[in-house]
């Protein structure tokens, strides 16, 4: 059985909205190992997400310096009711809508880590119906204000830390788990 691993680039403030705001702090190698841990054998993406993206991550082709092989080479699978197969990525196709019973099909699907970024609605539903394996939090020490947060409060998610690792550039890495049972 697979894991689903989230990562999130995220504000002191909570905010995940369009984080080209992080790229100010640069990203170190020790982040890239982190995030690299994650990306194993398939994506899991919203359908915002997954047309963002496609044109940033299709372009890179099979470069396994940039991530561009995992991005274009592994499956990814797309959770959405507006697209239809077939999708113009590479190895990309529709999961459909939302079914937590589909996403649990996949998760026994697959043997190792399947990796979710962005995707802040599918993301919630997945905390939610505890089909997350880690939350992967990157904490960038800025407040946005304003946009788009990951935990809106519409709901509790208890989790357990699982791990934290702090970066040169200020950023800290919190990885969470399931609740102990």
């Amino acid at each position: 059985m697979g894991t689903i691993d989230v990562h999130e680039f995220m504000s002191l403030d909570g905010v995940v909205e369009d984080p080209s705001w992080t790229a100010e702090y640069g990203f170190t190698d020790a982040m890239g190992a982190a995030i690299g841990k994650l990306c194993d054998q398939a994506i899991l993406l919203g359908r915002t997400t997954y047309d963002g993206f496609y044109p940033a991550w299709s372009a890179r082709g099979h470069d396994v310096e940039s991530g561009g092989a995992f991005f274009n080479g592994a499956p990814k699978h797309v959770v959405t009711s507006t697209l239809a197969d077939p999708l113009e990525w590479e190895n990309a196709t529709v999961l459909g809508p939302y079914d937590p019973a589909r996403i649990q099909q996949l998760k026994d699907s697959v043997d190792g880590g399947i990796y979710v970024s962005g995707s802040v609605t599918l993301v919630r539903a997945l905390l939610a119906d505890g089909l997350v394996d880690t939350l992967n939090l990157f904490v960038y020490p800025v407040t946005r204000g304003t946009g788009l947060r990951l935990f809106d409060g519409g709901q509790r998610v208890g989790l357990r830390l699982l791990e934290s690792e702090a970066y040169e550039n200020g950023v800290v890495r919190t990885t969470y788990g399931p609740p102990a049972p």
